[in-house]
């Protein structure tokens, strides 16, 4: 079977049959559950309408599906997937589901980014997923509210706005028409009322093993000050989007292989953005055992991995803040980049809101990370910075403003080059930003004097140019070893 042209028919006769030649070859994400599985699955086949069948497991994870607990499809083999019109899909929807949702409004600007027109990504869309985007765009709002109307207290009036959906009308027909029920028939009789001021807490679920104790000790020593906070296990920040000011606090829940995400906003927030945006910041859609298995079988790497299974990337919550905080940092020691950053934060970031400051009492965020539109337009010499790093801020700024700078769906090499002409940005700090920013599994900023630290020996540190040939045998996850090297020195 071509992966780049799945067939409904042919994948659900697949599925009916559990014919494991076809295992690895497509997937099976189920609107009802929300869940993806592999065609051998011993679950009760589902029902075809309530399918969409996809050529990867990083597809299903983009659309928003979660891995079964049965068949645990995370950990079959290689797949399939390296026809060019499949990977033009699956960087479509990275990028766009970076955005919350796929998008309809957004499409044509995803396709000049990948060097093709909207027509012709809408048809990879069917050619590929057998949907056009708007149809996913619809599974995505409809995974959202169902989720937000099982674990939260919400108004079915604020989970429709929340999901997406235009009108309460649109809401209840599509939710009537894929569910069989009316919504509110769907929310569990325990669920707790709740008010946005209040917060609402969310269930972020990841494929374990996860190292929390490594990813928080990594964003504590860079949280931005009145920004962002570390206390007592959690992690807090401060957002703005849409217009709406909020609190995020996100803490583990190893027992369930999950986090908890409790949402706090001065009205309901755009909450698959900020979903999705958790859910990049903290690596939840990564295979890691693969990645695991990957690099145990290197000598460097192995006992590592042995002793700290599970380690993740971590991300970033918005490009502009981390691309600014990696500028900052620099030359100088991690401490001095948070000291710059928290005077860049105190001169031109927005205040919290007197609701949201007595909320965040105790944290010590008050602000709102800067726009580049304040950046742009602010004499960055008073805070300390350089004549050449405050020109990189503002061009930086400029670049994010005109749109020229975004997540978006590129190669490792187009990122590096457009993050490079940008003045102020060399290849280790452009290697960083694709690693955090981007996502990108197999950044890796080789001349980088903690790497080369990790690796020394009696006969001295490895050169950078030897430092490229040894993580050569990590490809494609050299991001993954970096952080094993800065971990574990």
């Amino acid at each position: 079977m071509n992966t780049s042209d799945l067939n409904r028919e042919v994948c659900y006769r697949a599925v009916l049959a559990k014919d494991a030649r076809f295992d690895g070859k497509f997937y099976t994400a189920v609107l009802s559950t929300g869940i993806y599985c592999r065609p051998v699955c011993p679950a009760r086949p589902p029902k075809l309408e309530n399918c969409l069948f996809v050529p990867s497991t990083a597809v299903a994870r983009q659309l928003g599906f979660r891995p079964c607990l049965r068949c645990r499809p995370e950990l079959a083999g290689a797949e399939p997937f390296a026809a060019a019109s499949a990977l033009v899909v699956s960087r479509a929807l990275q990028q766009m589901s970076d955005d919350g949702a796929l998008n309809g409004t957004n499409l044509e600007e995803v396709a000049v980014q990948l060097g093709v027109s909207g027509r012709h990504l809408r048809r990879l869309f069917v050619r590929v997923l057998g949907s056009p985007p708007t149809a996913l765009a619809q599974m995505q709002r409809i995974l959202l509210a169902k989720k937000l109307i099982a674990e939260t207290g919400l108004s079915m009036t604020d989970i429709a706005l929340a999901a997406g959906f235009g009108s309460v009308r649109r809401f209840n027909a599509v939710m009537q028409r894929h569910c069989g029920c009316a919504p509110s028939a769907l929310r569990h009789a325990s669920a707790s009322k709740s008010h946005m001021a209040a917060g609402i807490t969310l269930k972020l679920p990841y494929t374990p093993p996860y190292d929390w104790a490594a990813l928080l000790e990594f964003l504590a020593g860079r949280a931005i000050p009145g920004v962002e906070a570390v206390q007592s296990g959690q992690y807090w920040r401060s957002f703005q989007l849409e217009g709406t000011q909020g609190l995020v606090e996100v803490h583990p829940d190893p027992a369930n292989d999950q986090l908890l995400a409790t949402i706090h906003a001065t009205k309901t927030p755009p909450i698959g953005i900020i979903v999705a945006r958790l859910r990049r910041l903290f690596d939840l859609d990564t295979e890691i055992i693969r990645i695991d298995q990957h690099l145990s079988t290197d000598p460097l790497m192995a006992s590592r991995v042995r002793a700290r299974p599970g380690l993740r990337v971590p991300g970033a919550w918005d490009l502009f803040e981390l691309t600014v905080r990696a500028i900052l940092g620099q030359q100088i020691s991690v401490a001095a980049a948070t000291t710059l950053s928290g005077r860049l934060v105190a001169a031109l970031g927005g205040s919290l809101t007197e609701e949201m400051a007595l909320l965040s009492d105790g944290t010590g965020i008050s602000r709102i990370f800067p726009t580049p539109a304040a950046v742009m337009a602010a004499d960055l010499g008073s805070i300390g910075l350089t004549r050449a790093r405050e020109k990189a801020l503002q061009t930086l700024a400029v670049a994010m403003q005109e749109g020229r700078l975004a997540f978006s769906a590129q190669t490792l090499d187009s990122i590096i080059k457009n993050l490079c002409e940008l003045p102020g940005i060399g290849p280790w700090t452009a290697h960083y930003i694709a690693m955090r920013g981007y996502r990108d599994p197999d950044a890796f900023p080789h001349s980088d004097l903690g790497l080369l630290r990790a690796l020394e020996t009696e006969n001295g540190r490895p050169s950078p140019a030897v430092m490229l040939m040894i993580a050569e045998a990590w490809r494609p996850w050299r991001a993954y070893a970096a952080m094993r090297l800065w971990a574990q020195p």
